[in-house]
């Protein structure tokens, strides 16, 4: 059973601070999550891996994303498909913040208190 569809804006979702210069808000349907994260030229690097697919849409400013042993430099409009295990982590330079949309399906058990305000849990779904 999915949750009742609503109508949200991005910009009155309340987010969290994850560290400095890095903060997220997120999105989800049954069996997807979206998280817009903004990254400050400057923040604490966080190389990582976990064991699903991640798909990366770059929507403002410039970023070097390394992934594995590969760097990869990209803009708005760049996507970016980051494979399960593999280490990785975004590298924001230039004179504004980075805004990029990462999409992670299934939903992540570790982001969703960042969609607790659309009533997944209280409506019946996942």
């Amino acid at each position: 059973m999915t949750a009742k569809t609503k109508l949200y804006n991005w910009d009155t979702i309340v987010g969290e601070t994850v560290r400095p210069g890095v903060s997220r808000k997120g999105f989800r349907g049954d069996q997807v999550i979206i998280v817009m994260n903004t990254l400050e030229t400057g923040m604490e690097l966080s190389p990582h891996s976990h064991p699903f697919d991640q798909i990366v849409y770059i929507i403002q400013g410039q970023i070097k994303y390394h992934v594995g042993d590969e760097i990869h430099d990209g803009g708005p409009g760049s996507l970016i498909h980051i494979p399960a295990n593999v280490e990785h982590y975004a590298e924001p330079y230039g004179d504004e913040p980075v805004l990029n949309l990462d999409v992670f399906s299934p939903v992540r058990e570790d982001y969703k208190h960042l969609v607790e305000y659309q009533g997944f849990e209280e409506e019946g779904g996942n």
